[in-house]
């Protein structure tokens, strides 16, 4: 108990992720640079290499990084079909071009492609890929069910319904497979529209059955009620989170522009003091009180600042090196790397080094833990077992074979609640290599 409550105690607030990473996406979209970008995906991925954990959803960043190759290549795909709006003079490949009528103007499928378009496309993709792996990475570091039990108190509902989905999610996944093998062994096809028709409705009854038995536990518990809140209190709480959500949009998409910095910081934070109010207002409506909440150290601040400081960094390189941030496509030339924005990307690399390491630690303890206890079970188990009664059963003891702990031992036909004698050994039992010899009777002389 202790090393788990100290594994949880060191552990990195999850939110302090979603935001080192919001941070580095907001850099990748502020530039265009292919060296740049790739720097930034190489940063993302070498922090989820060093702090990455074996829990289920650390592997979703592989998918992350495909989903990133694949947009990539779709980009390009589509610069080589419908053209590129870039003008360039290094013809690649001509292909034979569809005409489209006069209302399609400006529209094109098939034509010259060239290579000035085809780099144009390729940091466009290369840009969005980024925002991906960045986001990819927060996924493989972050607990969810962590950062959802920091939801604010407004956010209770929600983030219970968030839980219960993720809980019986992979429920319905073992229910699907178990079907399906069941009617391989009777011979049935599990392949179809009809074998899933057949399958379907097992498994919708059996998450309706879960989805009853979790409403009446979840009731039971005090779950879903609410404390009296006045009406004039709602009111300011739904406009404050309506109007401070809008203002975070409207502030993460200046941010997120290449010309909307100026208005974005001041309607970011606006947006979000106003969202946080509403959200402080509405957690007065939950009685519920939160066990052994996350607390935001020093660690949290350094991985969350290190996020924050790249996409200030790039977002001021904006200003005095507009340039290498956006190098032109025409005319054609490699671009060039430089050497601030590169220093202030590298800032990213700080959670590898402080960023503590508690949860594989966590598991290696737990894992042993579980040595020690199946340890203690063998040796339970290796004991001599209880010896047989009369009829052959065996006598309750602590260590059944049931594991259901102390049984009751068994009683006489009486019912007065008193053991049963020790059987009794014949001198056949003691030769024959029992556990307790007869006593030998001496003979006396006649």
């Amino acid at each position: 108990m202790t090393d788990r409550s100290s594994d949880r105690s060191s552990a990195l607030h999850a939110g302090a992720w979603w935001v080192w990473a919001l941070g580095l996406a907001t850099a990748a979209s502020r530039t265009t640079n292919m060296l740049l970008l790739a720097l930034l995906a190489g940063v993302a991925g070498y922090v989820v290499a060093a702090r990455r954990t074996d829990a289920p959803w650390a592997r979703s960043y592989g998918a992350f990084l495909k989903l990133g190759l694949a947009v990539i290549v779709i980009r390009l795909v589509f610069a080589v079909i419908l053209g590129s709006p870039i003008p360039g003079t290094h013809t690649v490949l001509t292909l034979p071009e569809v005409p489209l009528p006069e209302w399609a103007r400006g529209v094109r499928i098939g034509g010259r492609v060239t290579a000035e378009g085809l780099v144009f496309a390729l940091a466009d993709g290369m840009k969005l890929a980024t925002l991906l792996i960045c986001v990819g990475a927060a996924n493989a570091l972050a607990n969810p069910a962590r950062l959802l039990k920091s939801l604010p108190g407004a956010l209770y509902e929600a983030g219970v319904a968030v839980v219960v989905a993720m809980t019986f999610a992979p429920n319905l996944v073992a229910d699907v497979q178990r079907l399906r093998a069941a009617r391989r062994l009777r011979g049935r096809p599990d392949r179809g529209l009809k074998a899933l028709l057949q399958v379907g409705l097992p498994v919708l009854e059996g998450a309706l059955e879960r989805s009853v038995a979790l409403a009446a536990a979840m009731d039971a518990r005090g779950y879903g009620r609410t404390a009296q809140v006045p009406p004039a209190v709602r009111r300011t709480t739904s406009a404050l989170t309506l109007g401070g959500l809008l203002g975070v949009c409207a502030g993460t998409y200046g941010l997120l522009g290449d010309t909307g910095a100026g208005y974005g910081v001041p309607v970011l934070v606006a947006g979000l003091a106003a969202a946080l109010a509403g959200l402080w207002l509405g957690g007065r409506r939950s009685v519920r009180t939160r066990y052994r909440p996350d607390r935001w150290g020093a660690r949290a601040w350094l991985v969350s600042a290190s996020g924050a400081a790249v996409a200030g960094l790039m977002i001021w390189a904006g200003d005095y090196a507009p340039a290498a941030l956006h190098p032109a496509a025409v005319p054609l030339a490699a671009p060039g790397l430089p050497v601030w924005p590169a220093v202030s990307v590298l800032l990213g690399l700080l959670p590898a080094f402080v960023a503590p390491v508690a949860s594989r630690e966590g598991a290696t303890t737990t894992a042993a833990a579980g040595h020690r206890r199946a340890g203690h079970r063998g040796l339970r188990a290796a004991a001599p077992a209880p010896a047989p009664d009369a009829r052959g059963e065996a006598l309750g003891s602590a260590g059944g074979p049931g594991g259901l702990g102390a049984l009751p031992q068994e009683t006489g036909r009486g019912g007065t609640g008193a053991p049963l004698p020790p059987p009794r050994r014949s001198a056949t039992d003691s030769e024959s290599g029992g556990a307790e010899t007869a006593p030998t009777r001496k003979e006396t002389p006649q």
